[in-house]
């Protein structure tokens, strides 16, 4: 769980500063002077620094990390910013896991109680006004390309030591009832009616032994 104390005294050239970073090369170190080069130079536009660290893009020493060259992926970017919202905010996420739909007042409400009355009112206000900016800017809607999809359980899985191209097909046919002559008529008014089923696998051509085992400890899994 994480809640970080970076903030920004005013949010007017957040949107304008991100945009700055896409469109200039990824420094080996991100310092002072590299955002005197993005053209932000005042005394509040140092607070990025300390923003960028707390959403993960940069490390303490200032060197970029996976998250902020992803992020200069302009196809992406919004995504990315969600995802280093939550891990930065994780926190006020567990209160309410759409926190990004909640008011300014209602964030500000939620961190008084985080940060346990240590900070002063105006300090939470600005880590409201700063949270809520970011919300404001990031993609909520676009899915995570590492997200699972569901597994429908009507597909059939290969056997995980199974090699690709290899794996058996199974042709189970109709059930039918076991009947020893084949003129004898069905008579289940006596005896239940027992079924029975008839199972073909086509094994693949393979001298591994490996692929067999495989396949009959999936066959075990499935039928037992």
């Amino acid at each position: 769980m994480a809640l970080t104390n970076a903030y920004l005294v005013t949010t007017k050239n957040l949107e304008a500063f991100l945009n700055s970073l896409q469109s200039a090369k990824a420094p080996e170190r991100f310092t002072t002077k590299f955002l005197t080069q993005l053209d932000f130079t005042s005394s509040n536009d140092r607070l990025f620094i300390g923003l960028l660290k707390g959403l993960g893009f940069i490390d303490e020493a200032g060197v970029p990390s996976k998250r902020y060259y992803e992020f200069l992926d302009q196809t992406q970017s919004g995504r990315v910013l969600a995802e280093a919202i939550r891990d930065a905010y994780s926190d006020l996420f567990a209160l309410n896991k759409s926190a990004q739909a909640l008011s300014a007042d209602e964030v500000k409400n939620k961190l008084r109680t985080l940060t346990l009355g240590q900070k002063s009112d105006n300090v939470v206000s600005l880590m409201a006004n700063t949270f809520k900016a970011l919300t404001d800017i990031a993609d909520w809607e676009s899915p995570s390309p590492e997200a699972s999809q569901p597994v429908n359980p009507l597909t059939p899985v290969p056997p995980a030591n199974t090699p690709t191209g290899t794996q058996p097909s199974i042709i189970t046919a109709s059930p039918k009832p076991a009947v020893t002559d084949p003129h004898q008529q069905l008579d289940t008014s006596h005896h239940p009616l027992q079924l029975h089923y008839d199972i073909q696998i086509h094994l693949p051509e393979s001298r591994d032994p490996a692929v067999f085992d495989a396949i009959f400890q999936a066959l075990r899994r499935h039928l037992t």
